[in-house]
């Protein structure tokens, strides 16, 4: 039976082995699918004794999608353009590196939530991993413009200039968008763990607006309660990107994807 698990710090949280495991019930598939809490300088030396041990894939949750993408021996066009990896898979002699993290977004706005990226004006906030793996898929999608805002400018300049040639992104701080306005506000920072939101000038959202966290759970609340104080339309988190991105990760294992309504409607009841 092929075995996969997601790794990250913390990971009890994680709902992907409940996901990977409806998807396996649903194709009448049989794997292994665990968690495991790896501290980030355990994740070299453990992806080297899974690997040896047979393992055939995993998924990569903060604090480890950077780091992961640096482990791998080959990396897909979407691991490259975001420079962070979500999922490996096994190779023999090592892992490839995949980032399912965008199409995971993407296909949860536009298909679950109806939500349009054409033409609208789009702010991601944060510079990690999160963020990086999401910027080249909305690119693609056509906004009127896409900004990325950080504490500190460093990062979302590199940023900017390093996907350059997919189209142009707006390098901000976050205490710098005073005074704009966005149509969808994404929060790829990892403050609501900690029960936080980034510092953030007030009035951010265009009438109609719509705040997403990349976050579920309780992680999202935060960011999710500011936001609609500050006058967004909408309010969602990342629960159907967890199970979207799945899907993508699923189908590069397995080479099918697994029909993804019934299983968020779930984890949604």
């Amino acid at each position: 039976m092929d075995r996969y698990a997601v790794l990250g710090q913390p990971v009890g949280h994680s709902k992907s082995p409940r996901i990977h495991a409806a998807f396996a019930a649903s194709l009448d598939q049989k794997l292994l699918y665990e968690a495991y809490e790896i501290a980030p300088d355990e994740l070299g030396p453990s992806l080297s004794r899974f690997h040896a041990e047979g393992w055939a894939g995993f998924n990569l949750t903060v604090p480890h999608k950077l780091a992961g993408a640096a482990l791998c021996e080959s990396r897909s066009d979407a691991a490259e353009q975001a420079g962070a990896v979500n999922t490996l898979i096994r190779t023999t002699s090592g892992w490839h590196g995949d980032n399912t993290d965008g199409a995971g977004l993407v296909r949860d706005l536009i298909a679950n939530l109806g939500v349009e990226i054409r033409g609208k004006r789009v702010l991601v906030l944060g510079a990690g991993g999160a963020a990086r793996g999401i910027l080249a898929p909305l690119l693609a999608e056509g906004p009127a413009e896409l900004a990325i805002s950080n504490r500190n400018p460093w990062k979302p300049e590199e940023i900017a200039a390093a996907l350059k040639p997919l189209g142009n992104i707006v390098p901000r701080t976050h205490l710098s968008l005073k005074g704009d306005r966005y149509d969808l506000v994404l929060n790829a920072t990892s403050a609501g763990h900690a029960g936080a939101i980034p510092r953030l000038p007030p009035k951010l959202f265009a009438d109609g607006g719509v705040a997403y966290d990349l976050n579920y759970g309780q992680a999202a609340v935060p960011f999710m309660v500011w936001a609609k104080a500050d006058g967004a339309a909408r309010v969602s988190d990342g629960l159907g990107m967890l199970v979207e991105q799945a899907a993508e990760a699923f189908r590069r294992w397995r080479g099918v994807r697994p029909e993804t309504a019934a299983v968020l409607a779930g984890l949604r009841g």
